[in-house]
């Protein structure tokens, strides 16, 4: 059997599922970092973490979703924020990695203006500049696991939105 046809035998919602529970997966993990490892974020890091929320909350809409077009929709909402994961990513490594302070950056206004920072510090607030919570697994820098799966699940996306044209 071909690799897109053992794909396609994955229904569009159970692909959305799955987004969702890598999301859930990917923010478990920056906790556990956090609290437990005390690698103390900084404000893309958090971002990145709000981000996730939103591809979760986005994928799962469109699995709960009946019907070709609550998949797309899904999966066009889950995309777009996928793609705003990865340039913030990319951003995070290229530009705010090697800044001293995060004070007053995109990042820092977004998370802000949304208030989390206040409500769920504990998820949602940096305690770390963009320079000094530079971290690695495996040899590879936290925002670049963040990239990939940001790339992975814009890819479902766009699988997503194929499969479900089809029904």
């Amino acid at each position: 059997m071909s690799l897109p046809a053992l794909l396609g035998r994955i229904g569009p919602q159970a692909w959305l599922a799955l987004v969702a529970l890598g999301c859930a997966s990917a923010l478990a993990a920056a906790l556990v970092s956090q609290h437990v490892f005390e690698m103390h974020p900084c404000a893309w890091c958090v971002l990145q973490r709000l981000v996730f929320v939103l591809i979760g909350l986005a994928a799962a809409a469109g699995a709960l979703g009946r019907g070709p077009r609550a998949w797309r929709a899904g999966a066009a909402v889950t995309g777009l924020f996928a793609l705003a994961g990865v340039a913030t990513s990319l951003w995070h490594h290229f530009v705010a990695a090697s800044s001293v302070s995060c004070d007053l950056t995109l990042a820092d206004r977004i998370m802000s203006a949304t208030g989390l920072d206040m409500a769920m510090p504990q998820v949602f607030a940096a305690f770390a500049s963009c320079a000094d919570a530079k971290a690695n697994l495996l040899g590879v820098p936290y925002e670049f696991w963040s990239l990939a799966l940001y790339a992975g699940m814009a890819g479902v996306a766009v699988l997503v939105w194929r499969l479900a044209a089809r029904r």
